[in-house]
């Protein structure tokens, strides 16, 4: 962890800003978000501003901008390409979960925008499949706006009060007392997403079942 927090110091402020920017925005408009959730990126802008190495506010500002912007491309990329795309083979191993996320939008609406900014499968795909339902884009605006000033204020918070947290915790226990509760947490949060995974498969296979017998 201190290892992390002093390649992330060593880094000028403006590549600080530039590479937790672009993360964010690709996450939706380019579906990078299969690969890097954009939580890790707001996360670490954070613990950046934590430091001092980057400005709390700015950092906040930048992330609920890349965050909704990225979100109006994926939008005109599923609008202009998205029935293409989205049939691509590369994405046959997420058909189950796209045929869900698409179901949730039919069902919720503009609320599936808002809803699921704060799911990482569903924030990768759902602007496309917005624009692809043809939704009228100040409706889209409307909710992924809310959505992205909720996200991005809440997950470079949190970085920032657990970059704070380390600190204390590291003055007051000792180094090794730190690292040890790091990987205590980073453990539970991976057997969390293992769960998580584990349960979107069989929801999947639960999925596939019942189509096949339609």
């Amino acid at each position: 962890m201190n290892s992390l927090m002093q390649r992330i110091l060593e880094i000028a402020p403006v590549w600080v800003y530039v590479t937790v920017g672009l993360l964010v925005f690709a996450e939706d408009a380019i579906f990078v978000g299969f690969v890097i959730p954009g939580e890790t990126a707001a996360v670490i802008g954070g613990i950046a501003a934590s430091r001092g190495h980057v400005q709390l506010w700015a950092m906040i500002l930048l992330v609920v901008v890349a965050a909704i912007a990225g979100d109006s491309v994926g939008y005109e990329v599923g609008r202009h390409f998205g029935t293409r795309i989205l049939g691509m083979p590369a994405l046959d191993r997420y058909r189950g979960r796209l045929d869900r996320a698409q179901d949730f939008l039919t069902r919720r609406g503009g609320w599936a925008v808002f809803l699921g900014r704060f799911t990482a499968f569903f924030r990768a795909v759902m602007p496309a499949l917005v624009g692809t339902s043809r939704m009228p884009y100040l409706r889209f605006l409307a909710f992924n706006a809310t959505g992205g000033i909720i996200w991005g204020a809440a997950f470079v918070v949190l970085g920032f009060v657990a970059g704070h947290s380390a600190e204390k915790l590291a003055a007051t226990v000792g180094r090794g007392m730190t690292i040890a509760v790091v990987v205590i947490v980073v453990a539970a949060v991976v057997i969390w997403q293992v769960r998580e995974r584990r349960h979107a498969k069989a929801v999947e296979a639960k999925y596939e079942s019942a189509e096949e017998k339609r």
